[in-house]
């Protein structure tokens, strides 16, 4: 038998002896067996061949005597469809994707249209993108699903990769999706790649912000859940009334929906999408009701409607949440909503009698609808401990004018601690004016009921 049919006998895999010194860096051995007639381009049963094998490997010598010795580049080497330039460009050795830039296509395509420069893109290979770029290579390509270079690289947060890319003409306002809507901004707002957003607001183009059919990236900085990541994009002019994407109507909607556990960083989210002007939605207000800290922040950083029929829209929002009324309502009232918007039958039938108790301390309930005061007496009738004040006789003056300065001056005003400053009063009457006694009573220090 002769040498070649030794140094090319098959494992059971169809591995040969060149295949495993290569794929182990024996480079003696390598040349040993190349001079004694090793045929350089046998594959295994999974299409790898000694080249392939010392790619994976990073054995940049081995390389070099296989390329010299007709070792072929290009074409598929293993079952993914990657070639060799695409296991170079993975595992980042920069040296050998220069020696296989210079001798293999640059634009081999795997199973999902992935290119070597996309690779090194997304595992943050800078020197080797660089050195694929310089070479010719599209920085534009793009994947089956449409992802570029600069998305992937956006994605997995590689700054220095971005700036390659934009260096070497890679296009931000490339639409990534079927859609036409993603691009690199918005992958680096949901992943929360504050510098590469930041470097990305430079060159995007503001066509996403509010145009009909695309998104806002503000969307994205939202389902981050973190803040910072968010700040950029309202510092830079984004508005935060952004067009209504994924079923809501803007993105302080996703963001209260988001923050129903009121962790920190969901309620700065919230915080700064106020501070910036976002609009209150009703959908909003009927989320922030569920929550007393996010109503809570709503009400500081907005204010109850300034329109009556705005505040009658959310009085009825705030009576269809009756099961949390022990949350909303001492928000609601000190924030300064007119009580008699919230005279509601199916808030009396169904509000437990801790509310109804705090509640009426606002009223003159001698003067209540008939319909409401039926409602109370059955529900006196059947309670055998009601915390209910008794419906029984006149209010007490000094409650009587509070009620009726009240009326005069509008519960906005009154709520509105340096208009009672200045009103013809003793300084002592400020606090009793603004139903400060009865917070005291019945709320807790987070300012819902006890």
């Amino acid at each position: 038998m002769e040498s070649c049919d030794y140094v090319n006998s098959l494992t059971h895999n169809s591995e040969t002896p060149l295949y495993f010194a290569a794929k182990n860096g024996h480079v003696r051995s390598v040349r040993l067996l190349l001079k004694e007639s090793a045929d350089a381009n046998l594959k295994t049963l999974d299409l790898a061949c000694p080249l392939f094998a010392a790619v994976e490997g990073g054995h940049q010598e081995v390389v070099k005597v296989l390329l010299r010795r007709g070792a072929e580049a290009n074409g598929q080497r293993n079952v993914s469809g990657w070639s060799c330039l695409h296991q170079a460009a993975y595992r980042g050795h920069a040296g050998i994707v220069r020696l296989l830039a210079g001798v293999s296509s640059l634009e081999p395509l795997d199973d999902y249209n992935i290119t070597p420069l996309f690779l090194t893109a997304q595992y943050g290979h800078s020197k080797c993108l660089e050195i694929l770029a310089e070479a010719g290579a599209n920085v534009n390509c793009q994947a089956t699903d449409l992802a570029t270079p600069l998305l992937i690289a956006a994605q997995e947060g590689h700054l220095a990769c971005v700036e390659a890319l934009l260096r070497h003409g890679a296009n931000p306002n490339l639409y990534c999706n079927q859609d036409q809507w993603q691009l690199p901004i918005h992958a680096a707002a949901e992943f929360s790649h504050t510098r590469v957003l930041e470097r990305l607001l430079e060159v995007t183009e503001r066509e996403c912000e509010r145009s009909e059919g695309k998104v806002s990236p503000l969307y994205q900085a939202v389902l981050s859940e973190r803040a910072s990541t968010l700040t950029p994009l309202l510092n830079a002019g984004y508005n935060p009334d952004a067009q209504p994407c994924f079923g809501y109507a803007c993105p302080l909607e996703l963001a209260i929906e988001g923050s129903y556990r009121c962790s920190d960083e969901g309620v700065e989210i919230v915080r700064l999408l106020l501070e910036a002007g976002a609009r209150v939605s009703d959908k909003a207000y009927s989320l922030a009701l569920r929550c007393p800290q996010l109503l809570q922040l709503v009400l500081q950083c907005r204010g109850l409607p300034t329109e009556k029929p705005a505040r009658q829209s959310l009085a009825q929002l705030a009576v269809a949440e009756v099961d949390r009324a022990h949350c909303w309502l001492p928000l609601l009232l000190r924030a300064g909503i007119e009580p008699t918007l919230l005279l509601h039958s199916s808030l009396f039938e169904e509000a437990v009698e801790e509310v109804l108790s705090f509640f009426l301390e606002f009223l003159n309930w001698s003067c209540l609808p008939q319909e409401i005061q039926n409602i109370l007496s059955r529900r006196q009738d059947v309670s055998s401990e009601t915390t209910m004040k008794p419906l029984e006789g006149i209010p007490p003056l000094a409650h009587l004018c509070r009620l009726q300065l009240r009326e005069c001056v509008g519960s906005l005003r009154l709520a509105d601690r340096s208009y009672v400053q200045r009103l013809p009063l003793p300084p002592l009457l400020h606090h009793y004016v603004q139903f400060s006694d009865i917070y005291t009573k019945h709320c807790n220090s987070a300012g819902t009921l006890f």
